[in-house]
C-alpha cells in the first residue's frame, strides 16, 4: 500500500497510524501528528480503491452504503499491511494508535471490529457504524476518541451514538465529543483528541 513512514524520536511512544478521508492522500493527515504526538513515529497510508478517482479504503454503493464483502477484504488488507510494515520498520506492532477521519476512521474502526489487538488505541473523527451484526473482539483497555457533528449530514448523532455503544459493550474507554461544524474537521476537535490522547497514553 502506497504510504509514508516517519520515524519517531521517542521509540517507546505508540506509532500513529494516519488514514485519510474520502479524496485525500498519505500527506493529510501529518499535521494531526505533530498535534497529537509529536515525538512519536508515523504510518500514513493511502487507501487502494479508488472512487471517480478519489482514494478511498473500500468501496461503498451509495452514500452511507457500505460494499461490506470489499470492506472485509480491504480491513484484511491492511491488516496484513501493518503487520508487514511492522517487520520491515521496526516498530512495534502492538503499539499502534489510529487516527482516522471520515472513511480512514470507517476502516480503522473496521480494524478494531474484525481483529482483536490490531489497534492499541484509535482516534475516530466521524467514523459510522462499519459493519452490523459482528460479534465484536474484546476491547477492553483500549481507549477510543470520537469525534462528531451534531450536525453532521453524513453520520447523524445516532450513528455516533451507535457506534460509541457498540465499542463500550466490548469493553473500549470511550471518549465521545460533539461538534457543531456538521462533517468538517476542526482545530478544536483536534486539540480535545490532542488533549485526550496525552491524557490516555501519558507514561
Amino acid at each position: 500500500m502506497k504510504h509514508i513512514f516517519k520515524q519517531g524520536s521517542d521509540q517507546t511512544a505508540p506509532v500513529l497510524l494516519l488514514l485519510h478521508g474520502t479524496g485525500g492522500t498519505e500527506r493529510d493527515l501529518l499535521p494531526l501528528a505533530e498535534r497529537i504526538s509529536p515525538a512519536s513515529s508515523v504510518l500514513s497510508v493511502r487507501g487502494n480503491v479508488l472512487e471517480n478517482g478519489m482514494p478511498r479504503y473500500f468501496r461503498r454503493l451509495a452514500e452511507g452504503v457500505f460494499d461490506l464483502e470489499d470492506l472485509r477484504f480491504r480491513t484484511k488488507e491492511l491488516n496484513d499491511f501493518l503487520d508487514s510494515a511492522a517487520v520491515e520498520y521496526g516498530f512495534d506492532r502492538s503499539n499502534l494508535v489510529a487516527v482516522g477521519y471520515s472513511n480512514g476512521a470507517n476502516i480503522a474502526a473496521s480494524l478494531m471490529f474484525h481483529y482483536k489487538g490490531t489497534l492499541s488505541g484509535a482516534i475516530l473523527h466521524h467514523p459510522m457504524v462499519p459493519i452490523r451484526g459482528l460479534e465484536l473482539p474484546d476491547l477492553t483497555g483500549v481507549p477510543c476518541f470520537i469525534g462528531a457533528g451534531s450536525n453532521d449530514p453524513l453520520c447523524t448523532p445516532q450513528e455516533t451514538e451507535e457506534l460509541n455503544r457498540l465499542l463500550q459493550g466490548a469493553g473500549a474507554a470511550v471518549n465521545l465529543h460533539w461538534e457543531q461544524f456538521g462533517h468538517q474537521l476542526t482545530s478544536s476537535e483536534v486539540a480535545a483528541a490532542a488533549a485526550w490522547y496525552k491524557e490516555a497514553f501519558k507514561d
